[in-house]
């Protein structure tokens, strides 16, 4: 078991995915994150059935670092509910392991 973890997030756009990203790498909370664009979520909110077009980010991070990471997230994020998920990493290729130990201390 390793203490890194995969945090998911979704944004409305790649302006406010650009910006979270680019706080969360300034704050060492995160090591790498990826932007997928052109998601498609359906989701229920406030009694409708809502789709919208979303970016993905799949940020790599550490568990000691999620409370910062998710306060961050909140800070800067458009939504009034963003997605933020936590997956953790049982495994992983150690050399990447340590870089992003690295890389979020």
């Amino acid at each position: 078991m390793t203490d890194a973890i995969l945090v998911l997030c979704t944004c409305p756009d790649e302006a406010s995915a650009d910006r979270i990203c680019e706080q969360l790498l300034t704050e060492h909370l995160a090591a790498c994150i990826n932007q997928l664009p052109g998601l498609t979520s359906v989701y229920r909110w406030q009694g409708k059935i809502e789709r919208s077009r979303e970016i993905q980010l799949i940020i790599k991070s550490r568990s000691g670092l999620f409370e910062p990471l998710r306060r961050c997230i909140l800070d800067h994020h458009p939504y009034e509910v963003p997605e933020i998920l936590v997956l953790p990493v049982s495994q992983g290729h150690q050399p990447y392991l340590d870089w992003l130990t690295q890389e979020t201390s």
